[in-house]
């Protein structure tokens, strides 16, 4: 169980520290932890014209080949539904440009927090 809330924390604080990262470049965070019965989005930004959809990995011991198996297609078809029943839900979005970014926090070998912008696409 200790491992399980370790888990959380960690998950919990790279949350924070992406979010900080898109705040930083002038994004403002509409929603954490977006949950429906297809799936969750981690963090859902908006500037401008643009609304993404960010999926975060802490991954401190993990690599990239880590990062792409925890990113397989059946999370990214997940995630895909997910933000698909948010913008149905949300009409005012339905004009943005749609993103799907991957941050991956504690990666060894790559900055600290590491953005993936356009890391996936519906199709």
């Amino acid at each position: 169980m200790k491992n399980s809330s370790n888990t959380k924390l960690l998950g919990a604080a790279g949350e924070a520290e992406a979010a900080n990262l898109y705040e930083s470049q002038g994004f403002l965070v509409l929603e954490r932890n977006f949950r429906t019965r297809f799936g969750e989005i981690d963090i859902i930004v908006q500037k401008d014209d643009l609304l993404v959809f960010v999926e975060v990995k802490a991954l401190p011991n993990g690599n990239a080949e880590v990062l792409a198996a925890e990113l397989g297609p059946r999370k990214r078809r997940k995630i895909v539904e997910t933000a698909k029943y948010f913008l149905k839900n949300h009409r005012q979005y339905s004009n943005k440009i749609i993103r799907f970014d991957v941050v991956a926090v504690g990666l060894p070998g790559f900055e600290r927090v590491h953005l993936i912008e356009n890391a996936f696409s519906e199709n």
